[in-house]
């Protein structure tokens, strides 16, 4: 039994309890969270819950597995729904069973807080005069009530229930905002920036609706990401396939010593949402390269270049160039950077050079050096660029590359003029940018025949599988073992992936394509199959 999972059919509070009792513990913990009908003085219809499920069971797990370490319980299990929620539908449980109640109690509080800053979920309030659009629910929970209860023949139950969409059937408490903070946390605060005249509430909103694509988490991306979610940057993308390491830590320093060894893209993740929750945060663990960098471009408005080589700078360049979209490079070297803004119809990087560099003739960080405040000037920098083209200011940085010497604290302007033919010769050696090939299909299973093509595979869990079965033979192989790398048997062919509703499917999908797989998903899951009479 997976310790974290997602659902998309009502949730049984009985029957999840009966998975994590156990009569050799002596306490109990539970949560639940419903959803209300009120929500910061709107009345609300229904919810709708989606989730990044590959990413988001690994590191559910991960949570369930450090509070179980942690604080020494026997068994912990969270289940969240996703799909849409009725009013008074219970949206997410947890339960805990531990030798005595202190540690079920510490380790119920933890994995609910874990899970509403760490896991990638996203909700859509629909109200009555319309919906709130999807929103993060990162740390959209305060921390629950819980109430334990020793084993034995006096056992008693009286526990409360608290969600960012839940009753809290103690005492009546005001609805939660719209917005993804946890009541009782202060809102982001974004007073000292709309003061200015160029900012404002139209600024704001504006900054609220950019979506910008940062490749590189390192030195230069991490002051780049700190402070585009500072400034309320609605979406921002984080590609970056490299893990932390020691030597890291002296510049990137939205990391943490304990982090090491993990993925910076999800490192970057939880401390962008932990510092402004209500920014949605997509990390791409992954090389940006002529092929991974395209599809994912093409979903955002802006491309900042944090890299470390040339060969990634040039990609970027090229695709933004492509796709007439704005981008923001820098570069450094020992006490020297370089900044320079890519505008649709300006010069762009191979205006300036028109051929990257080789690998090894310039040093890296490592080979050459650096001192940490050295790309933190730069990433900053590179982040007053971005925000200044979303508020739509002028900037010189458009116009040629910025050289900056820190060790004398010199900068010199470089003039530089469009390349003849810039956009459809020199300046980019890809190929033109073509919308990557759906991998969903539409198919009636029960059409004999229909799936003859394919290995078809339910990623569904066992009790979904148990409840309504497909109508054609099939492999099971969960949609997290997919995400963990699992492997299909040996000599199986194209393969058809089925879940509930199609969205964990596509994301398997996505995952086998990468490593190889030819895969397809099919759209819409079993809620979109034809009804037979």
């Amino acid at each position: 039994m997976a310790h974290f999972e997602f659902s998309d059919r009502p949730l049984d509070a009985a029957a999840l309890h009966a998975t994590v009792e156990d009569r050799t513990c002596g306490g109990f913990a539970s949560f639940e969270g419903w959803v209300r009908d009120f929500n910061d003085g709107r009345p609300v219809e229904r919810l709708e819950y989606e989730a990044y499920a590959l990413l988001a069971v690994k590191e559910g797990d991960r949570i369930i597995a450090e509070a179980m370490a942690r604080f020494g319980v026997t068994h912990a299990r969270c289940v969240h729904r996703v799909g849409e929620l009725a009013l008074g539908e219970l949206a997410v449980w947890i339960g805990v069973s531990a030798p005595h109640r202190g540690e079920a109690f510490a380790a119920c509080r933890y994995i609910i807080d874990e899970v509403k800053h760490r896991v990638p979920i996203w909700k859509k309030e629909h109200y009555v005069a319309g919906d709130s659009g999807w929103v993060n629910c990162e740390r959209c929970a305060a921390a629950p009530t819980v109430t334990a209860h020793p084993h034995g023949a006096a056992r008693g139950h009286d526990q409360d229930h608290d969600h960012d969409h839940g009753h809290d059937h103690a005492t009546p408490r005001a609805p939660a905002s719209v917005g993804v903070h946890a009541p009782g946390l202060p809102s982001p605060d974004y007073s000292r920036q709309r003061v200015l005249p160029e900012v404002g509430d139209a600024g704001q909103a504006r900054l609220r609706t950019a979506r910008v694509l940062v490749i590189g988490a390192g030195g230069l991306g991490a002051p780049v990401l700190g402070y585009l979610a500072g400034a309320g940057i609605g979406t921002i993308g984080v590609v970056d396939g490299d893990v932390l390491d020691t030597s890291n830590l002296h510049r990137q320093t939205i990391y943490s010593l304990a982090d090491v060894g993990r993925p910076k893209a999800l490192l970057a993740a939880e401390r962008l949402r932990a510092l402004n929750p209500e920014v949605d945060v997509r990390p791409y663990v992954q090389r940006a390269d002529r092929s991974t960098l395209p599809p994912l471009a093409g979903g955002y408005d802006i491309l900042v270049d944090c890299s470390d080589n040339f060969a990634t700078r040039f990609v970027v360049n090229d695709v933004a160039v492509r796709l007439g979209k704005p981008a923001v490079a820098a570069s450094i070297y020992q006490y020297e950077g370089q900044l320079q803004v890519v505008m649709p119809g300006g010069p762009c990087v191979r205006c300036v050079w028109p051929r990257a560099t080789r690998p090894g003739v310039v040093g890296n960080c490592a080979e050459a050096g650096v001192l940490g405040p050295v790309p933190g000037v730069l990433g900053s920098m590179q982040a007053l660029e971005v925000i200044k083209i979303v508020l739509g200011l002028e900037s010189p940085a458009c116009t040629g590359v910025l050289l900056v010497d820190l060790r004398t604290l010199e900068t010199r302007r470089l003039r530089a003029r469009r390349a003849a033919g810039c956009a459809g010769g020199p300046c980019t050696e890809l190929d033109p940018v073509e919308p990557a090939p759906s991998l969903e299909m539409e198919l009636d299973l029960a059409t004999p025949g229909a799936a003859a093509d394919f290995t078809v595979v339910d990623v569904r869990d066992p009790d979904e599988i148990l409840a309504r079965p497909l109508p054609v033979a099939r492999l099971h192989i969960p949609a997290a073992r997919l995400a963990a790398g699992a492997a299909l048997p040996e000599g199986t062919g194209p393969v058809l992936l089925v879940c509930a509703r199609g969205q964990r499917s596509l994301l398997a999908a996505e995952a086998l394509v990468a490593r190889g797989v030819s895969a397809r998903s099919l759209r819409g899951g079993l809620a979109g199959q034809p009804r037979h009479a």
